[in-house]
C-alpha cells in the first residue's frame, strides 16, 4: 500500500473507526483504496502530479462498495457524485471523519437510491447492488 494512503489511513483513524469518508464499514485495512476527488488519476501524470495521491486531491474508500458506488453515482447523477465529493473534501480540510458530513452524504446516497432503484444495466441488473445500500451511517 503507498505510503502517502498509510498516512491518512492513520491520521483519519480509519482502522480504529471502522469506516471510511462515505461511511461504508471495512474489516481489513486491504478493503481500503484511494479515489481522486479533484485531479482523477487519469490526468494527474499528465498534469505533472505524478498519480497524484495526495491528502488535498483524495481519499480513502472501501472499494467494492463506496468507490465502487461513487463512480456509478458519477455516470448517472454528476450533481450528487460533486455533492458527495465536497462533503468528503470538507472531512479532509476539517481533519477528521464528522458525522455530520457522513449524515449528509448518506441522505444524498438514500436520495440516489430511491430515483434509481429501478435502473438496469446492459445486462438486465439493478445498478445499486445492496451491498451499496449498506453502511454505517445509515440515519
Amino acid at each position: 500500500m503507498n505510503t502517502r494512503i498509510g498516512l491518512m489511513i492513520k491520521k483519519f483513524k480509519l482502522l480504529e473507526l471502522g469506516y471510511d469518508f462515505m461511511g461504508y464499514n471495512f474489516d481489513k485495512k486491504s478493503a481500503l483504496s484511494y479515489h481522486h476527488l479533484l485531479i482523477p488519476n487519469r490526468i494527474s501524470n499528465d498534469l505533472g502530479f505524478g498519480k497524484g495521491i495526495e491528502e488535498w486531491n483524495g481519499v480513502i474508500l472501501v472499494k467494492d462498495t463506496a468507490h465502487s458506488y461513487l463512480h456509478l453515482i458519477e455516470l448517472y447523477d454528476n450533481e450528487r457524485f460533486l455533492n458527495i465529493t465536497s462533503e468528503m473534501l470538507d472531512q479532509i480540510f476539517k481533519g477528521y471523519i464528522d458525522e455530520k458530513n457522513l449524515r449528509y452524504i448518506n441522505n444524498i446516497l438514500d436520495d440516489f437510491e430511491k430515483e434509481f432503484q429501478d435502473v438496469t444495466n446492459y445486462k438486465g441488473k439493478h445498478i445499486i447492488k445492496d451491498e451499496y445500500k449498506r453502511r454505517m451511517y445509515k440515519v
